[in-house]
């Protein structure tokens, strides 16, 4: 069964099409980086998987649960880390996680355990008690993946999670959720603008003024291109960051 199954979707804000016919799916376990410029249509999408924006046209399955027709079994299997983030910066760590917890119907023994796992797995044990506005902005992001993370989904979307951090940052976030694919059989869609986000072997969709334009293994998307760069220029007449 695929983690997530996207059927014919559209949507479109008054007049202007943001998105049309989008049809892909993700593997269970798999890591799939959706590639594209800024406004092709990616936080739209994923307001759509995360119920934000309601459906407009066509299907969205996660773990085989129809997400219209049964949102909570849908959700429940779902883990998400916006590019905004939304974090209490005032509160510590851990309260943090547990507002999450309790909003997810976890008890206070089960959500503590659960807690413990997930920073200890950021490495972020230590700084359980600081507030978040005391963290950079990597550490944040690796709150915000723990709180993903704490009621067990088996898919995370991240959209472009790496957004304002240095370069270093960027390369750790990255490296570190693959591990999370590999070690625990999550499937993960990170979105992203940037070309170095992606690997040869990534599942990859390329998204362009809301359409899917390209979509396959990314060492593969190459062939007759120099680098996927070129091919992300002549597939979307723009260029992408490195």
């Amino acid at each position: 069964m695929n983690a997530l199954e996207v059927t014919g979707l559209g949507f479109a804000y008054g007049a202007r099409q943001a998105l049309q016919g989008l049809s892909f799916a993700v593997a269970a376990s798999r890591f799939a980086a959706l590639l594209g410029p800024n406004g092709a249509g990616k936080s739209t999408l994923i307001a759509l998987l995360t119920r934000l924006y309601e459906l407009q046209q066509g299907e969205i399955r996660v773990l085989g649960s129809d997400l219209a027709r049964q949102p909570r079994q849908a959700l429940r299997q779902l883990g998400v880390v916006f590019q905004q983030s939304t974090l209490d910066l005032d509160l510590s760590v851990e309260q943090n996680l547990r507002y999450h917890a309790a909003l997810h119907g976890l008890g206070r023994r089960e959500a503590q355990a659960r807690i413990d796992e997930e920073l200890a797995r950021q490495q972020l044990g230590e700084r359980r008690h600081d507030k978040v506005r005391a963290l950079n902005g990597g550490h944040r992001r690796r709150v915000e993946i723990a709180r993903a993370l704490l009621h067990r989904p088996r898919l995370l979307l991240l959209d472009e999670a790496s957004v304002g951090l240095d370069p270093a940052s960027r390369l750790a976030l990255n490296r570190h959720v693959r591990q999370l694919c590999r070690d625990e059989g999550l499937a993960v869609l990170w979105t992203t603008h940037l070309l170095d986000e992606v690997t040869d072997d990534d599942e990859l969709l390329i998204l362009n003024r809301g359409q899917l334009v390209a979509q396959g293994v990314a060492g593969q998307l190459t062939q007759g291109d120099a680098d996927l760069g070129a091919a992300f220029a002549r597939l979307t007449h723009s260029e992408v960051s490195a």
